[in-house]
């Protein structure tokens, strides 16, 4: 079943209308005046300024795939909906450059005049349970709060890192980059730097597919809304054979005692030589003091191409949360670091992961995975988890040995900590450089 087809989920749909609520789907594409009160619904839930008709056009238009789903009160008349929530389909890169389908859930808000009645637990389970209809292994959000999410399963996959750089302190001294750097107008950035960052994407675990609304959104730029986009500067990257491969969005601003700091809103390279070419270009911008940059790895190489690494201050945070709905096609979907047989019997108090699970692994990175109903093979690693636990080491965020260390996996054999840690070892740390 595709997910644009699913219908709406009995349970929670029940569940609300003993309260006098009404969950229904809503037709983006042909329901004009519901669509703009549900985009007007989201953007009160999250504090965001009122859009302009352009705004609100450019969102339905560019949105109006995603299964979008409200709460209505039946004893209020008011056509806007009291809670929201929006998901679609999309891809999610792992390790070893492939990706997993994943339901990405978004637009999650509850009216404060109608909270503490099971709302939102409703939406997230409604959501879990069409994503498992549909045969989509993993579920992803990013959490505005950080405690809301874990009782449905999730837990933050991938950190990020917000860095600061003093280039007075930090000087470059990474490699010179081969090719050049060139200023780009708007237009452009939008409809050449999406090909750009879906290249980049995929050599980093943990980052989505964007949709038309979601690179506008990254690269804080819409078509025909250049007004609202006067101090953005873009800047192309292309090799020695003539190639775009990277991409950087930046403002630059007054900051602190009167210097001006360089933030950039979006940096993409398809190679390494574009991630050099790029990044000295911005830490050596003429009168700025300060270069930042949100979204980034929390382990950026080009804390590594500085004079001086103590020139950055690097403060990381959680970004991307998952959930593991189908542990067999997820766990398939990513390459491993380690060959050998791992059991993983898995805890869920809602059940979409639960049971026991045999991980083939061949000397390629390459796993065959298995419901495994007997007993555990002579020669296999065993260990207990929670299904969140599976989730932090799914894209290699956390290490089996912390959450060992930390009493929250449980090693049946001896070496099954240190296999799982091992296995599930990422070369690359994963990150997510979008909100959603």
């Amino acid at each position: 079943m595709d997910f644009t087809d699913a219908p709406i989920d009995t349970t929670a749909a029940a569940n609300l209308a003993e309260q006098k609520l009404s969950l229904e789907l809503l037709d983006i594409a042909n329901d004009h005046d519901t669509a703009v009160g549900f985009e007007a619904v989201v953007n009160r839930g999250f504090y965001g300024e009122r859009s302009d008709e352009k705004d609100v056009e450019f969102t339905l238009r560019t949105t109006a795939y995603r299964r979008t789903t409200g709460v209505w009160d039946a004893t209020e008349s008011d056509v806007e909906p009291v809670a929201t929530i929006g998901t679609w389909e999309t891809p999610l890169s792992v390790p070893g450059g492939g990706t997993v389908p994943t339901w990405a859930i978004s637009a999650v808000t509850v009216a404060p005049t109608h909270r503490r009645r099971g709302i939102a637990r409703n939406l997230i389970q409604s959501e879990l349970r069409t994503a498992a209809a549909c045969d989509v292994p993993v579920a992803a959000l990013t959490a505005s709060e950080a405690t809301i999410y874990g009782r449905f399963g999730f837990a933050p996959a991938a950190r990020v890192a917000k860095i600061t750089v003093d280039t007075t302190r930090g000087k470059w001294a990474g490699p010179t980059a081969r090719g050049r750097v060139r200023f780009i107008e708007l237009d452009e950035l939008h409809t050449s730097g999406r090909d750009i960052f879906e290249r980049a994407r995929l050599r980093n675990p943990g980052e989505i597919a964007l949709d038309d609304a979601l690179w506008s959104g990254t690269i804080d730029y819409q078509p025909g809304k250049a007004d609202k986009a006067k101090d953005l500067r873009a800047v192309q990257y292309t090799d020695a054979a003539g190639t775009p491969q990277g991409i950087a969005a930046y403002r630059v601003k007054d900051g602190t005692d009167g210097k001006l700091t360089a933030t950039i809103v979006h940096l993409a390279a398809a190679t390494d030589d574009a991630y050099a070419g790029l990044w000295r270009y911005l830490l050596e911008l003429d009168l700025v003091r300060f270069v930042e940059a949100d979204l980034r790895s929390t382990d950026e190489p080009m804390l590594w191409q500085l004079s001086d690494v103590r020139a950055a201050k690097v403060a990381p945070y959680d970004h991307l949360w998952l959930r593991i709905l189908d542990p067999v096609a997820a766990l398939e979907a990513r390459t491993y670091s380690r060959a050998g047989s791992i059991v993983l019997d898995l805890v869920d108090p809602l059940e979409f992961a639960q049971g026991r699970f045999l991980l083939e692994i061949d000397a390629a990175g390459t796993a065959s995975v298995s419901r495994l109903e007997g007993d555990v093979p002579a020669d296999a690693a065993h260990a207990t988890l929670s299904e969140r636990d599976l989730t932090l080491i799914y894209v290699g965020g956390t290490s089996a040995l912390a959450l060992h260390r930390a009493g929250r996996i449980a090693a049946h054999t001896d070496g099954a900590i240190e296999m799982l840690s091992a296995a599930f070892h990422s070369p690359v740390a994963p990150r997510l450089s979008i909100w959603f």
